[in-house]
């Protein structure tokens, strides 16, 4: 196992469990408990970790794994969701995207849809024979940017602002002046939980306080979310539940967490 693929394992496992000892990892990730000292060390000079007698704890009260560090767990069920996020986008809308593994594979998902891909020469969001983008894609995510600009039929517009290491995002007051000027059909949502009670969420406040700008821009708001984010709470509130008009989910969502979201009044698409 890598290095990489090691610390993957390990910042997961610390997040899942909020301590973890250095035998318990050895023998978890199949490695001698000497790599493990050395990779908690390395770790906790990198502030992703903080380091115990015999273990580590995860870095503070609110641990968010930063979007580099995560794998593709639950990959097919975000992969199923991102496709279905994905059909409910129209040829030439504009469309707003949060951060986040999940919004990535809408991205990604848009990105390859056949009734997307035709458009005339020329730059970035050149037009298609009716002589607008193929969409308009709204994002804070940089990432997102980047996979998406390389796509000549797509209007790429990134908001501005500073970037957040954990998320790629761009956030603060200079993000806030592109939202104020612009509309949106539709805002999609990632969200680390989303209940009907306080609605959806992130774990930083100057993140969330850009998605929320979004989610007032569109005239329609997509929460796409694996059924792990469902019924849960975080620090950082984006709307309420009364604010999302579609939640896309998979099918391992309760039918008790389904129901409680249509009462709400948020339709749900389950994949």
């Amino acid at each position: 196992m890598s290095r990489d693929a090691r610390w993957k394992a390990l910042l997961e496992l610390l997040v899942e469990r909020g301590r973890l000892d250095v035998e318990e990892a050895a023998a978890e990730l199949g490695v001698s408990a000497a790599t493990i000292r050395r990779d908690f060390d390395q770790l906790a000079e990198q502030q992703m970790l903080v380091r115990t007698r015999g273990g580590a704890v995860v870095h503070g009260v609110s641990y968010e794994l930063p979007l580099r560090y995560k794998t593709a767990r639950r990959a097919s069920e975000k992969q199923r969701i991102a496709k279905a996020v994905a059909d409910l986008v129209s040829p030439g809308e504009a469309v707003g995207l949060t951060g986040g593994t999940t919004t990535t594979e809408v991205a990604r998902a848009l990105a390859v849809r056949g009734d997307l891909a035709s458009t005339a020469p020329g730059t970035s969001g050149s037009p298609g024979p009716s002589g607008s983008p193929a969409l308009t894609v709204v994002t804070n995510a940089l990432n997102i940017a980047n996979e998406l600009a390389v796509r000549p039929q797509f209007k790429i517009v990134v908001t501005g602002g500073v970037a957040r290491p954990q998320s790629y995002e761009l956030i603060g007051p200079l993000a806030d002046g592109v939202l104020s000027q612009i509309t949106l059909d539709v805002a999609v949502l990632g969200v680390v939980a989303f209940d009907v009670a306080h609605g959806a969420a992130a774990h930083d406040e100057a993140e969330a306080a850009v998605n929320r700008l979004l989610c007032e821009r569109a005239e329609r708001v997509v929460v796409a979310a694996d059924s792990s984010k469902l019924g849960r709470r975080a620090f950082a509130r984006i709307c309420p539940a009364e604010s999302v008009d579609t939640l896309v989910t998979d099918t391992a969502a309760g039918p008790d967490t389904v129901r409680r979201f249509e009462e709400a009044g948020v339709r749900v698409v389950t994949v």
